[in-house]
């Protein structure tokens, strides 16, 4: 109790260590509350890091220039700006802190962000028991930087968060909810009240010319990804050759210490950036001006946190490149372009963003980040035992907008085998046909392969020029299909060589797309429920009515296949004894008196006997007889082929009325080219033949234009909304 009350009547030590130029600008709202409360805290200065580099602009000067005591300068960085060069600049540290910790012996350690640096002060301070307060921990940003920031954390023992979204990811890391202050970002406290200096002008001037008025200049800041160094590279080779080609003034400051920087700066070298009329090229900016910079920028283009957290609190428009600070939370104001081939993207997103202003955000802070974090330190008590306590609570991730959504519309790939042709198309969400290709089908299975993966390859390359993002592939195809594994079992006389073949994988392997695959039916009835009549409606049946009979079934609005995948073989339901044999080998079949295949061969029996021509008829003698023949002969009067077609329908609707009398939908759809000739034969014989409970169910035409199409690109693009099959 005596030692207790000594330690209430003491100072409270508060050492604050300061790696870099950006951790600084966070610390010294901070350390001007310590220093304006002397009576209550202790403060004490560790400089190391980049700080002490004449390359990286000597920022230890501004800490002096603020009127700070410094009580310890470490050199602990190793050059070479590479990995190595990074894990030597820990070791480093780790061997100059103890001597230096022991001396000043704080109470309190101030840590922030997410630093290689840092990392090395939190070890450090943890191994020797000195509490540690760690700023900005809890966010996601991607890169190496996540890892480090997070195991930050874990060493640290209290923590000053900026956002809600942060303090429940320290929660749900098992960190203690009462050793968590949500105090927003101290440079914020500076923001808010200093970027509407009246000498912003004088500032624009000093650093990019006279001529440079507000809100027609570029701020650019890129720092090397430490995980993807070479990728890192390319994207700001690309930056800056949009920037070249952009051709507004800009203010480009050098790359951090990280591992990549030495390439980046050859890379501003060898484009002849520090010569370029239109940049300046500096090493530092003051924090104080560089709020007025950026809040008056046109723009703002990199990867640095500054234009995903500070920028949004004035309103400038953001272009984030690549993947450094994926996850944190944004504002409207930014704009992300995650990775670039060519500089036409980013050059688009300056199009997109340079000149606007966006509405100010208040995400990383209000203003009263250092009173709150003052107090927060305050109420700290040194008697309480440093073991941390743990607490398992979920997290919830944030989402803003992308420069890929903005420049590219997500669709499919869509194939369909047919008996004749191979069709593929591209086909965006909204079921819009953006690009079809036809070839007639080989025979041989090695050549319908080949020829397949051939215009899926063209169509690939097309999407590009298209702004279509191929999201993976569909295939419909005759026959019986295990959609599962995306095999055929068991096709169609009309597609020889078809049998137990995997189409998943050779599609898959080449194209590094997910596969989906159905039969035909099926995926017609995929496409009715997507964009046709079954949107929307629980239970319905789609009949396909072309050269076989096929169709599909939607129960609770999934898609039925059966135990063995033979369900919705509709055309394969018997409504005679003694009806004529089916393709399938059987007699009776729907398919062997409604399909086309059917018609055709009733057609030609009429043509053989003369009773098929009628007036205004005519047959080449080249020319094939087939069901067009016909329908036509039906409409010009013959009464055969009316006949015919009578019993096409009503053998149709006779099948239809056991599907009913099954499963009992709301609606069938009648789909393919002979649909609307049956419509009225299936009500009339759903009229007379149905239970009364049934005959209100409705028939409707499709009207769409690409059935298999259209559901072959619905398997894929249902997939995206977290729909599986």
């Amino acid at each position: 109790m005596e030692r207790s009350e000594k330690r209430l009547n003491e100072r409270l030590r508060v050492c604050v260590a300061t790696c870099n130029r950006a951790d600084y600008s966070k610390l010294a709202p901070i350390m001007f509350g310590i220093k304006s409360h002397a009576e209550i805290f202790d403060l004490e200065v560790v400089v190391l890091g980049s700080h002490l580099i004449d390359d990286y602009g000597n920022t230890f000067r501004m800490i002096k220039q603020d009127e700070f005591d410094i009580h310890a300068k470490l050199h602990t960085i190793v050059r070479g700006e590479d990995e190595a060069a990074m894990v030597e600049s820990v070791g480093l540290a780790l061997v100059k802190l103890p001597d230096v910790l022991q001396r000043l012996a704080p109470d309190i350690l101030l840590v922030h962000g997410d630093r290689f640096d840092a990392l090395a002060l939190a070890t450090a301070a943890a191994l020797m028991n000195i509490r540690i307060l760690h700023l900005e921990g809890g966010e996601v940003s991607g890169t190496i930087d996540d890892s480090i920031r997070h195991a930050i954390s874990k060493l640290a023992h209290y923590h000053a968060v900026c956002t809600r979204s942060a303090e429940r990811h320290l929660i749900s890391m098992c960190e203690d909810h009462s050793h968590i202050i949500l105090a927003g970002c101290p440079s914020y406290d500076k923001l808010l009240s200093a970027h509407q200096r009246d000498d912003y002008t004088d500032i624009i001037k000093s650093w990019l010319g006279d001529d440079v008025k507000e809100q027609s200049y570029i701020v650019a800041l890129q720092h090397p990804v430490t995980t993807d160094i070479q990728n890192s590279i390319k994207i700001y080779e690309l930056m800056l050759d949009a920037l070249i080609s952009f051709n507004k003034r800009t203010l480009i400051l050098f790359p951090n210490i990280d591992a990549g920087s030495k390439e980046m700066v050859r890379v501003m070298r060898r484009k002849g950036i520090e010569q370029h009329p239109n940049f300046r090229a500096v090493k530092h900016v003051p924090f104080d001006q560089f709020i007025q910079l950026v809040s008056h920028a046109g723009c703002m283009i990199g990867n640095s946190s500054c234009g995903v957290r500070e920028a949004g609190a004035f309103g400038t428009p953001v272009i984030n490149l690549g993947t450094r600070q994926t996850g944190r939370e944004t504002g409207e104001n930014v704009l992300h372009v995650r990775d670039a081939d060519t500089h036409n993207k980013i050059y688009h997103a300056l199009e997109l963003q340079f000149g606007k202003r966006y509405p100010c955000s208040k995400i990383y802070g209000d203003g009263n980040a250092v009173q709150r974090i003052l107090k927060f330190m305050q109420s700290i008590d040194l008697s309480e035992p440093l073991q941390k306590k743990f607490c398992f609570p979920p997290v919830k991730e944030c989402i803003s907008q992308d420069i890929d959504h903005i420049l590219e519309t997500q669709s499919a790939l869509a194939v369909d085998l047919g008996g004749t042709n191979l069709r593929v198309a591209i086909v965006c969400m909204k079921g819009k046909v953006v690009k079809k290709y036809m070839q007639l089908n080989p025979k041989t299975f090695e050549e319908r392969i080949e020829l397949m993966l051939t215009m899926c390859k063209q169509a690939m390359a097309d999407a590009v020029h298209l702004n279509c993002r191929i999201l993976g592939v569909g295939v419909s195809t005759g026959g019986r299909v295990n959609p599962q594994d995306g095999i055929v079992l068991h096709s169609t006389k009309l597609i020889n060589e078809w049998s137990s073949v995997d189409i998943r994988t050779p599609i898959s392997s080449a194209l590094h797309l997910p596969v989906w695959v159905d039969n035909d039916g099926n995926c017609a009835t995929l496409a009715e429920r997507k964009f046709g009549h079954g949107k929307g409606v629980e239970n319905f049946v789609t009949i396909i009515t072309g050269t076989g009979i096929g169709g599909g079934i939607i129960q609770h609005n999934e898609l039925i296949h059966g135990s063995t995948f033979c369900a919705a073989e509709l055309g394969h339901i018997v409504v005679s004894l003694e009806g004529p044999e089916c393709m399938c080998g059987s007699h009776g079949c729907i398919e062997a008196y409604s399909s086309g295949l059917a018609l055709q061969r009733e057609a030609k029996r009429l043509h053989d006997e003369d009773l098929l021509l009628v007036e205004g008829m005519s047959v080449n003698n080249k020319e094939q007889v087939n069901a067009t023949h016909l329908l036509n002969a039906a409409r010009l009067g013959n009464s055969k082929a009316e006949s015919i077609l009578h019993t096409a329908g009503t053998a149709l609707g006779l099948g239809i009325v056991n599907i009913l009398h099954m499963i009992n939908p709301s609606l069938v759809i009648l789909s393919g080219v002979l649909a609307e000739h049956y419509e009225n034969p299936v009500r009339q014989v759903i009229s007379q033949r149905a239970l009364l409970s049934a005959q209100g169910t409705k028939v409707m035409v499709s009207e769409l234009e690409d059935p298999a199409l259209l559901g072959a690109a619905s398997m894929v693009l249902d997939y995206t909304t977290r729909r599986t099959y």
